[in-house]
């Protein structure tokens, strides 16, 4: 019987030392895959305004018609978030409340641009509560920044400089516009493609 109860526990230690040498194999698993999956970020387009422009005179048409001053400087704002949506875009629906509660978080002041039919806007500003910010509805605008798809956002400085702008459709992706200014680099592939180059 107490032989039994020795083997029984030489066993369950050995089963343990197992477990804890299986665990610690695919820690370092995890953290090798870790590394090798570059983090997701914007996705940088070519064409229009480039990150360092500046935007003074960057100007666009709100849906009752007025103009906004969109780049140039703006004391006492040290981040715009422009944040190119439409009504017929249902990525961009589904982003629309991310936007909102991370400018809320990261204290960036939030503008929609579109290009749409007026009416289409309206019911988009209705269905998703966006009276309380500024809508633009103004091909113009996104021709000069660049914008080709939908959801993008732009990233402006204080001074209606350009920090970081991209395709976005995720908090995350809205995340990395700063993470980029932050780092210094135009977007987070920039980065990861610069640490690739230095490994290899």
């Amino acid at each position: 019987m107490l032989v039994s109860l020795i083997i029984a526990q030489i066993v369950s230690w050995i089963v343990i030392l197992a477990f804890g040498v299986a665990l610690v194999a695919l820690a370092r698993q995890v953290g090798i895959l870790h590394m090798r999956v570059a983090p997701a970020g914007a996705l940088a387009t070519s064409g229009g305004a480039s990150v360092g422009d500046d935007t003074a005179g960057l100007m666009g048409q709100t849906l009752s018609g007025q103009t906004l001053a969109l780049g140039g400087p703006r004391p006492g704002i040290p981040l715009r978030l422009l944040m190119f949506v439409s009504a017929q875009c249902p990525l961009c629906k589904g982003l629309i409340p991310v936007a909102k509660s991370f400018a809320k978080h990261e204290r960036v002041e939030l503008i929609f641009v579109g290009d749409d039919e007026p009416a289409a806007q309206h019911g988009l500003i209705a269905q998703h509560g966006l009276t309380a910010y500024p809508f633009v509805n103004d091909a113009a605008v996104g021709r000069t920044l660049g914008v080709s798809k939908l959801p993008f956002a732009v990233l402006l400085d204080e001074q209606g400089q350009i920090l970081s702008k991209g395709l976005v459709n995720s908090r995350e992706h809205l995340e990395s516009l700063i993470v980029a200014h932050e780092m210094g680099v135009r977007t987070v592939q920039d980065y990861i493609s610069g640490l690739r180059h230095a490994a290899a």
